[in-house]
């Protein structure tokens, strides 16, 4: 708790084995109310270690997609009555001991959204970062601050804190469940006015962190360019999106009764 707020963390893991017990030691128990992980069906003992390290647990008996299993991860935490959620990746790329802070500008009521930012100082390239990956963030993140209207340092961040509302009034279902889901979760927040904030977060890129590859790494620019003028079109009126839309999807409790497992081969079990 903090300041009288049930905080839960969630991890979308998809073989996070190798990391996955140095990420959680250095989450502080003392504010973190639950963590949740959500496995994407790994291929390594992710799903044993998490258990071991007695995580809230759910499975998705096949890999559906990052963005897919960020919706999961929401959607459970919600059920259980996070009122501050924070999302971070189980690699050990971003530092757990930010949490606190983050999940407090949130509880401060200052802010509804809090991105750990790996631009803010000198941390991406000391970290590690590729160099043709930083390039590459920062034109994005120029690119989308003229076309959103925002100041921000990146756009493309896996450490967030959401206030509750934001996860119940954003139309998540209607985005991606591949990798681009994150930006498009950005520009939903500042389309509908929630107030976001950014905190300097060191970075650590080693072989076992996960990274995508050249190939998606391409495909996921082009999703955040699409995903910016969407933006600009529907703010502009000269073309709507459903992303942006106030009728668009949200997530839902009833999901998993709303659907045939069979159908949408999505098994979720918790430990």
């Amino acid at each position: 708790m903090l300041n009288g707020k049930k905080i839960i963390v969630v991890m979308p893991a998809y073989n996070a084995a190798k990391t996955l017990r140095r990420t959680v030691a250095e989450i502080s128990r003392d504010i973190v109310d639950d963590i949740l992980l959500v496995d994407d069906a790994s291929a390594d003992e992710t799903v044993k270690i998490a258990k071991e390290l007695e995580l809230k647990v759910y499975q998705h008996e096949e890999n559906f997609g990052y963005g897919r299993n960020q919706k999961t991860c929401y959607r459970e935490a919600l059920k259980l009555g996070a009122d501050i959620v924070v999302m971070v990746h189980p690699d050990y790329q971003y530092s757990p001991k930010l949490i606190v802070p983050m999940a407090g500008m949130v509880a401060s009521g200052e802010y509804d959204v809090v991105l750990g930012s790996r631009i803010l100082g000198n941390g991406a390239l000391d970290g590690g970062m590729p160099v043709y990956k930083y390039i590459a963030n920062r034109f994005l993140t120029l690119i989308q601050n003229i076309l959103i209207g925002q100041k921000l340092s990146e756009y493309h961040t896996g450490f967030r804190a959401f206030a509750r509302n934001v996860l119940e009034d954003l139309p998540l279902e209607e985005n991606s469940d591949d990798f681009v889901f994150d930006n498009q979760m950005i520009a939903q927040a500042a389309y509908f006015g929630f107030r976001i904030g950014e905190i300097s977060c060191p970075t650590r890129y080693f072989a076992e962190a996960s990274s995508i590859n050249f190939s998606r790494s391409v495909r996921y620019g082009l999703g955040v360019l699409a995903t910016s003028l969407r933006f600009r079109l529907q703010k502009s009126g000269i073309k709507r999106s459903r992303i942006f839309g106030l009728r668009g999807r949200k997530l839902s409790e009833g999901y998993y009764r709303s659907i045939k497992a069979e159908e949408a081969k999505v098994t979720v079990k918790s430990n």
